[in-house]
């Protein structure tokens, strides 16, 4: 039994400090639950001037990484700095020393997670990753604990915050997507840069994650779909309500014949559905298993404090693992490595959803006729139309919702469509998902 497990931390920006602020402020309680003392021995930065808010001895600080990679006396490390190097190297060099590793790179995983969980498993140490997915919801805990007797069935995850937070004030407030997009970067909810939020890359990392978890398949990160929300209007939000629906940027992976969906997309939901509450930058993360049914977890999926909590959580269950002399005592992925297998992904043009189409047509009788004609033509059956009121001359939306219709039938008709003299811009297309079950 350790009385003290000594802790690195790579990367000292904002969760890095919320880490140190929570073992600060929370050492006492997590020494009394963990029976020993969580003691943070170096902290690796390239910037170690710059005031956190946080009291730290100057001694634990250092700009060499080395410092907390090969040093003898530190247990676990904490990498924090994100990307995909050095942080793959700065990891797999400290699970060569024998060490465990807590990170919250959902980037890193989804592309490297192969080679490091390999790693880990040949030097006896474990990788724990909790705040890589939803921030402070304990989803893979979830999944590798609690629900893992069961096989799951579907996932429905609402997994980045800044994307939530433009939808939500899109619909509550009637705003333009650039509108409510420079708002959150003052606000700092988004980067400077947000490509990966507001295109949906960080929702795919975290997807191929839960699908790699609750199926026991390898993922290729470049076979999720990926569709972002920055082409999704105050026009479709505001015809999504009409229609009793809300748009929320989804993850979405079924397991249906052996295969796998998965894919990530702005979609519109029952707003009656509990995931449809979903607001501002809360995460949450449906799941289905055969046995326990449907169970959403929800909370924050970002930040500071909410991610140190999940951060330091593993951080714990590692210090009990090392003291019980059961560490590892999980499989990184949930399942054994020689138990994982490889299945198919569906293509795109295999899925079959319902969906929405916002076309803009010149204003003069027939158009509808040659639309729906085109549709049909292709299989696909109008499930209810409106024909709002038109602000601009000479063109009128016609808002079109299907039935359940195949996706490679839906872009050929769409494709077919855009050519038509009478419609004036390519259509709107968002899919929709009726049935979460």
């Amino acid at each position: 039994m350790k009385p003290v497990i000594n802790v690195g931390l790579l990367g000292f920006g904002t969760i890095g400090t919320g880490v140190v602020k929570l073992l600060q402020n929370n050492g006492n309680l997590i020494e009394r639950r963990l029976g020993a003392k969580l003691q943070l021995k170096r902290i690796a930065d390239l910037d170690i001037t710059t005031d956190r808010g946080v009291q730290v001895d100057p001694a634990l600080l250092t700009t060499d990484a080395a410092q907390v990679l090969d040093a003898p006396d530190i247990d676990l490390v904490i990498e924090l700095i994100g990307g995909y190097e050095p942080a793959r190297s700065f990891v797999l060099r400290a699970i060569g020393n024998g060490k465990h590793i807590v990170t919250a790179n959902k980037a890193l995983l989804a592309l490297h997670g192969e080679e490091i969980f390999a790693a880990a498993a040949k030097n006896g140490v474990e990788v724990m990753f909790e705040a890589a997915v939803g921030g402070g919801i304990p989803i893979i805990s979830s999944i590798k604990e609690n629900l893992c007797a069961n096989n799951f069935h579907n996932i429905f995850g609402i997994l980045n915050g800044t994307c939530n937070y433009i939808l939500t004030r899109m619909t509550n407030e009637g705003l333009d997507f650039a509108e409510v997009l420079k708002a959150a970067q003052d606000a700092g909810y988004a980067e400077a840069d947000p490509t990966f939020d507001i295109e949906g890359v960080d929702t795919a990392h975290k997807l191929a994650l839960l699908i790699s978890l609750c199926f026991g398949t390898k993922v290729p990160f470049d076979q999720v779909y990926t569709e972002g929300i920055s082409k999704v209007s105050s026009l479709d939000i505001q015809y999504a309500r009409q229609f009793g629906f809300q748009i929320k940027l989804l993850a979405i992976s079924k397991l249906t014949n052996g295969a796998i969906e998965a894919r990530v997309h702005p979609t519109m939901i029952p707003e009656h559905y509990p995931l449809a509450d979903v607001a501002g930058a809360f995460n949450a993360v449906r799941v289905t298993g055969d046995f326990v049914g449907p169970v959403m977890l929800y909370g924050l999926g970002a930040g500071m404090e909410a991610t140190a909590s999940a951060v330091v959580g593993d951080c714990i269950a590692l210090a009990r693992n090392i003291n019980s002399g059961t560490s590892p005592r999980t499989p990184g992925m949930a399942y054994q490595p020689e138990a994982i297998e490889t299945l198919p992904i569906k293509s795109m043009d295999e899925v079959v959803s319902q969906y929405y189409m916002r076309f803009t047509t010149v204003d003069q009788p027939g158009v509808l006729a040659k639309i729906s004609g085109v549709l049909g033509a292709h299989q696909i059956s109008i499930a209810s139309m409106v024909q709002p009121e038109s602000h601009d001359v000479g063109s009128v939306p016609i808002v079109i919702m299907t039935h359940v219709s195949q996706e490679k039938n839906v872009r050929a008709a769409l494709a077919e469509v855009d050519q038509l003299d009478v419609v004036l811009e390519p259509t709107h297309l968002i899919r929709i998902e009726n049935d979460l079950d």
